[in-house]
């Protein structure tokens, strides 16, 4: 059974392999190979207090909404939320689908094992990304990183979905074999429209680590010499948000791949829903109040990338000890206390006001 989001939820605690020792063993791992990477996540110093939201006792909500707060109806089509884990989202409006980011396979890397092999092969298990995909006729990507594009080839070549991505997502999944008419390349500015669900394209910028780096950042402006096979063949090629407005109506959804943003780029997007990436290190300063007040404040925000994304999408999230969620809830409050926050489940269908649907 889903579990009620309007009380606190408490994903699965991280294993008593020991959240530090597992956080400073990966950051060992990925600071050694990080000149031969092109594709890693950053690290920050672990949390092991659960999260919590902020999110208040309701009545039966309606599966369509429009507003700020996401607390009016609206005569639109019907629109549901599941979190993918990581920074993915499937977003069904009436019967279309629009995937953000699907990561479903989740294959191990060590990461949070303190053994990380950057030379790990790509994998897709076709069942598991099948059962969470469903037909989507359109995915959008944020970047090229494994953990966001590794399963948007099978999705593409089964589904025929039009791919929204970058330059570097388009030559690698041509690549990878999907067919090249399927690609839009964007650059971010675009604000397309897709029979009525329109998707605005934000140019962002990748998380950093500690030292206000990036992990072995690349682009691709040709196609890759050889077919992509490991990982540290999927560089980063630059980063994108998207902003996805289901008709007139609304609601409409900032979503985030990874956890750092252009200040100017998203002021004036003024979403309903804004699924925001948690940060690993403090080195974007004053990122959450820079970004809720560039955003005028959403009345509702959602934290993502904060998982384990290396065990199966099932049960409970796992926390990724690196990631300081509880922190990351804090600033939120402090900057906007009027701002309902909703830490998503993986088995939790939500509904336009990212409350669980039904309820």
């Amino acid at each position: 059974m889903p579990q009620d989001t309007h009380a606190t939820h408490q994903p699965k605690p991280p294993s008593d392999r020991g959240p530090g020792r597992r956080a400073v063993l990966r950051g060992a791992a990925l600071g050694a190979a990080a000149p031969l990477l092109t594709a890693t996540a950053a690290t920050a110093a672990p949390t092991t207090a659960p999260p919590t939201t902020t999110a208040p006792p309701t009545t039966a909500a309606s599966p369509t909404t429009t507003g700020r707060g996401g607390d009016e109806d609206a005569a639109a089509a019907p629109v549901s939320l599941r979190w993918l884990g990581t920074a993915g989202w499937r977003i069904d409006v009436g019967g279309r689908t629009v995937l953000f980011d699907p990561y479903l396979t989740r294959f191990s890397t060590g990461l949070f094992d303190g053994v990380f092999d950057p030379r790990t092969r790509l994998e897709s298990d076709p069942a598991v990304v099948d059962a969470h995909a469903g037909r989507p006729e359109l995915i959008l990507v944020s970047h090229s990183h494994w953990d966001h594009l590794a399963d948007v080839p099978h999705i593409a070549t089964t589904t025929g979905a039009r791919v929204v991505g970058t330059e570097t997502t388009y030559h690698l999944l041509v690549a990878l074999g999907v067919d090249a008419g399927q690609i839009s390349v964007v650059k971010g500015g675009e604000v397309l429209d897709f029979g009525g669900i329109v998707v605005e394209v934000v140019p962002s910028l990748h998380s950093r680590n500690k030292k206000c780096a990036y992990f072995a950042p690349g682009t691709l402006h040709a196609p890759p010499a050889t077919t992509p096979s490991t990982i540290s063949d999927l560089p980063e090629g630059d980063t994108l948000a998207f902003q996805v407005t289901a008709g007139d109506g609304g609601p409409s959804a900032f979503l985030m791949g990874a956890s750092d943003f252009s200040e100017r780029a998203v002021r004036g997007l003024r979403p309903d829903l804004a699924m925001i990436a948690v940060p690993s290190s403090g080195a974007t300063h004053r990122y959450v109040p820079r970004l809720l007040r560039a955003l005028d404040t959403p009345g509702v925000v959602v934290p993502v990338h904060w998982d384990n994304f290396e065990v199966p999408l099932a049960g409970s999230p796992e926390r990724d000890p690196a990631m300081d969620l509880d922190g990351f809830v804090t600033r939120v409050r402090e900057v906007s206390g009027a701002t309902r926050i909703v830490v998503p489940d993986y088995r939790t269908v939500y509904d336009g006001r990212m409350r669980a649907a039904g309820r």
